[in-house]
């Protein structure tokens, strides 16, 4: 017999809806459990109730699974637009189960997003509690004054928001413009932009290349790739591993980093356009 859950919950797992719309089927009278409507989302079920939507019988929870997306610039993270602008979910291939994103990267950000078929996963995977360090690329417009950047570690308070300790250096200065690698492991809404705005340091490019044990690597943009079921199985066992999931290979020495711009020949796969 499974672990007791809340209704709203064991619907969502099963891939129907969001915890939030099953409270709603809920209240609508859609859904039965052992042949009585329910009349409250406050329902605590398991494996051994009959659980009827619409009358039809709930179909199995699938297993936790987890991905992989390189999302590309110009796509929100978020299930529909008002504006009509182009969602994450509009470029998944289909026969993808319902997922839903663990964080978010804002519309024009790119980089390796992490999306799942499990809510509750999805909420364990974004926790400050864990730890796990977001690592980005920013190209900025404007000088790097390398001190103020090293500052950042502290912590600083932009418009009244605190943001904790973020590890930022010049990795190269180019005229106008330079990139900067960033960590940090609070991950707030725009924490990069803001803060580096802060610093008179516009972002003009912010590509995320790793969530924790999970690297974008040599991932194309725009597309998906399903995280190993044996090593998902760690991570919620969780076990320990010292190398990190699909990280990218080493680099020669004296070769760039991904995200800094290459020579036409030498683009890698992250940056590369597709056609059209």
């Amino acid at each position: 017999m499974s672990e007791p859950e809340r209704i709203a919950k064991r619907l969502a797992r099963a891939g129907l809806c969001s915890r939030r719309d099953a409270e709603r089927w809920i209240e609508a009278g859609r859904v039965k459990v052992d042949g009585k409507v329910l009349t409250t989302p406050a329902f605590v079920v398991t494996d051994d109730n009959r659980i009827e939507v619409d009358g039809r019988l709930l179909p199995e929870a699938d297993r936790p699974r987890l991905w992989r997306y390189h999302k590309p610039p110009g796509e929100l993270v978020t299930a529909r637009d008002p504006q009509g602008r182009r969602t994450i979910f509009e470029s998944l291939p289909k026969g993808m189960p319902r997922v839903v994103s663990v964080g978010r990267l804002d519309f024009m950000s790119e980089g390796l997003l992490l999306l799942t078929n499990d809510g509750g996963l999805a909420r364990k995977l974004e926790l400050p509690a864990n730890g796990w360090t977001r690592r980005y690329r920013a190209r900025v417009h404007g000088a790097v004054d390398e001190e103020r950047l090293a500052e950042l570690a502290k912590g600083v308070t932009v418009d009244g928001v605190r943001y904790g300790p973020i590890r930022a250096h010049l990795d190269r200065q180019q005229r106008s413009n330079a990139w900067l690698d960033i960590a940090l492991t609070e991950g707030k809404n725009r924490e990069v932009r803001r803060v580096l705005a802060h610093l008179d340091l516009p972002v003009v490019r912010l590509i995320r290349i790793s969530f924790g044990p999970f690297h974008l690597g040599e991932l194309e943009r725009g597309t998906i790739e399903e995280v190993p079921p044996h090593a998902l199985d760690d991570l919620l066992g969780l076990k320990t591993r010292k190398e990190g999931w699909a990280k990218p290979r080493p680099h020669a020495p004296g070769a760039r980093r991904p995200g800094t711009p290459q020579p036409k020949r030498q683009r890698p796969h992250s940056e590369r356009r597709r056609p059209g």
